[in-house]
């Protein structure tokens, strides 16, 4: 996790499920240390998505700056290594600054690589995607899912049926270079050359995650959500299949404006996609090593935090 790079100053990590507590943290954090935050999120970097991505407001964004957010347009891509290049960059210029930089987020695939390093994988093939998507179209992405499954069984496992992007990715490794996504995983490019002092934050109860998850998205539907969606889907060049309006809410929002779906069914759909978001990420953090938990309704999460680093 270091290669021998000492600073006096840590790099923290606050990871965890969707509206679980994250920003509130990172913001108390924010009022007792010179932090600035360096956002671990893949639909914050978009230009346009604010409502539906939770994004910080410009008060909270007062109160400490913030890094990664509002960095692309909707119709471009931000790769993970790209992520991984930026928070290496700004931890540095951050530590420059004398500040704590305090890595704050969900997107789980950024803290992994960000912290184990980035898997050495082969470059992405346009004819095998396109190859790919027409059997999709044919057969349907349950039967292409059935097939990783028979081939790389860890990646099929990880991956849902409904998850076009990745699903295509692992398949497109294993057809490109023979090799499974699982195989080319376990070699381990550079990491992160800090060392990142890390906690999750969750409710112990998943029921009352799940309630809070409803909460905010009825809160951003009172907000404006369908307006904010409607400006991007008027603007003609942005479409179902890009990885911005395939985000959670996005996308059912979408269909919603595309007549396939109902106001009520939109709802419905936009709570389940976010708490089966909610699900992968804790996945993913239940076998996280070196992580230390917090509880969303704990009132000395920021002390542990604080005795932890010795600020």
């Amino acid at each position: 996790m270091s290669d021998g790079t000492s600073t006096a100053l840590p790099v923290i990590a606050i990871m965890g499920p969707t509206a679980s507590g994250k920003t509130g943290l990172a913001l108390e954090m924010a009022g007792h240390v010179n932090c600035e935050i360096i956002s671990v999120d893949s639909a914050l970097v978009y230009k346009g998505m604010d409502i539906g991505t939770a994004k910080p407001t410009a008060q909270e964004q007062a109160q400490a700056r913030h890094w990664l957010i509002d960095i692309i347009d909707p119709l471009q891509a931000y790769s993970v290594a790209e992520f991984c290049n930026d928070a290496t960059r700004l931890i540095g210029e951050i530590h420059g600054r004398g500040n704590v930089p305090v890595l704050a987020g969900g997107t789980m695939m950024y803290f992994n690589a960000l912290i184990n390093g980035i898997s050495p994988l082969p470059k992405s093939d346009d004819g095998i995607r396109d190859e790919i998507n027409r059997e999709a179209q044919a057969v349907g992405w349950q039967a292409l899912h059935a097939q990783l499954a028979q081939i790389d069984p860890v990646s099929a496992q990880r991956i849902h049926p409904n998850d076009p992007q990745r699903l295509t990715r692992a398949l497109e490794v294993f057809r490109c270079s023979g090799r499974t996504l699982t195989d080319w995983q376990r070699q381990k490019g550079q990491a992160c050359p800090y060392d990142i002092t890390q906690f999750a934050i969750a409710p112990e109860d998943r029921a009352v995650l799940h309630e809070r998850i409803a909460q905010r998205f009825d809160i951003m539907l009172e907000q404006g959500f369908i307006s904010e969606v409607e400006k991007l889907y008027s603007r003609g060049d942005l479409h179902e299949d890009l990885p911005s309006i395939r985000s959670v809410g996005y996308r059912q929002a979408w269909q919603y404006l595309n007549g396939d779906l109902t106001y009520a069914q939109m709802r419905e759909r936009g709570i389940i996609a976010t708490r089966q978001l909610a699900k992968r990420q804790l996945t993913w953090l239940r076998g996280w090593e070196s992580l230390q938990w917090l509880d969303t309704f704990a009132n000395d999460n920021l002390a542990k935090i604080l005795a932890k680093v010795a600020l």
